[in-house]
């Protein structure tokens, strides 16, 4: 850790509480309300969730603010995933008896979109002082304060990789309280010094990095991650988009884009996440899926050198020349992106809610 620079970041946010004591005190406190809501889950309620009761808690998460229309959004989960399951992994996540490690992989592997800013930030309301909230800002401060063995995006975070930023976060909180910064008492706290203190920063003096999974684990991570934010972009560009579809006979794709033209009827994008495996069988799948005469675009969706593999296999096979290939970190900065537009844009109120 960097700690002459959490020094300087800590006195000036000493002095930035003491001149804001008043919005301080009511952001903490909307703050500790959140919390009671996440905390009056109790493991009967959960037992019992209803679809109200998960839209209830689903919808008040920073981690939805992207989404205007958050119905549609969180009865999208319901929909990919069954209030079971949905009751069963949610209450294994806040009250199960393993390890955070093993209920954090059990909900990532079970529970479909439903990404790790949602699920920390559950887990940080339900017990401020042990969970942290992991997100795109938080990555940003971890980075900016030099903190070793950060993941390069959450699509990395197994439930080890969590329960270590966890430890960290927690070492933080304690340094900011042995050297007299008492408002940053618990993780929550954390989070709010670091949306306060951490968040201008010069791009230059971050390192720019390229996902590329390590394990078997980390693979199907960011493989289930990206074919997501592949249906998120689709849902906020306008079109009516999925995961894992039957789009032609013998062909499943991992995403699809779809809009109506009045005039030409029904138009399909398919997309192809590959973070390993054959890279026949994925030109197979997209070349089946042009058989579906609405599919008007095929996309492959890797690394850049997976991509120059595929585009040399791709270009000895008849029908697949017109194949557009788009490197997942690409991916997930243009879903960042996006999001953080949608969630200015929602936050002044000016969008009816349903329109995005």
């Amino acid at each position: 850790m960097n700690s002459e620079r959490y020094d300087a970041l800590l006195k000036r946010y000493k002095n930035w509480c003491v001149a804001n004591s008043e919005r301080l005190k009511q952001d903490i406190q909307e703050r500790r309300l959140y919390c009671e809501k996440v905390q009056s889950y109790t493991e009967g309620r959960l037992s019992s969730l209803t679809e109200e009761d998960f839209y209830n808690l689903m919808s008040s998460l920073w981690a939805m603010s992207m989404w205007g229309n958050k119905h549609y959004k969180i009865d999208q989960i319901i929909e990919n995933n069954g209030m079971t399951l949905i009751r069963k992994e949610l209450k294994n996540l806040l009250y199960g008896k393993d390890g955070v490690e093993k209920r954090w992989d059990s909900f990532r592997d079970n529970i479909k979109g439903v990404g790790p800013a949602a699920m920390s930030e559950i887990l940080t309301k339900f017990a401020p002082d042990k969970y942290i909230l992991w997100n795109a800002k938080a990555q940003t401060g971890f980075n900016l304060l030099e903190i070793e063995n950060v993941p390069k995006t959450s699509s990395l975070i197994d439930g080890k990789r969590y329960a270590y930023l966890c430890k960290k976060g927690c070492e933080l909180v304690q340094y900011a309280k042995k050297n007299g910064v008492g408002e940053v008492d618990d993780l929550l706290a954390l989070d709010y010094f670091i949306w306060q203190e951490m968040q201008d920063v010069n791009p230059d003096t971050l390192v720019e990095t390229t996902v590329l999974p390590k394990t078997a684990k980390e693979s199907m991570f960011v493989h289930n991650d990206v074919r997501d934010r592949i249906r998120d972009i689709g849902e906020l560009l306008g079109f009516k988009a999925g995961v894992e579809k039957k789009i032609a006979e013998g062909a499943v794709v991992d995403a699809i884009w779809e809009v109506s033209v009045s005039n030409m009827g029904r138009i399909t994008y398919v997309f192809e996440v590959q973070t390993k495996g054959s890279i026949d069988s994925l030109i197979l799948n997209l070349l089946k899926s042009k058989n579906n005469p609405s599919v008007q675009g095929i996309v492959a969706v890797s690394d850049a050198a997976q991509l120059e593999k595929i585009k040399k296999e791709a270009a000895a096979v008849k029908g697949i020349q017109d194949l557009k290939l788009w490197d997942y970190n690409d991916v997930l900065k243009v879903y960042e992106n996006l999001s953080n537009a949608f969630e200015s844009i929602n936050s002044l109120g000016l969008v009816p809610n349903g329109l995005f």
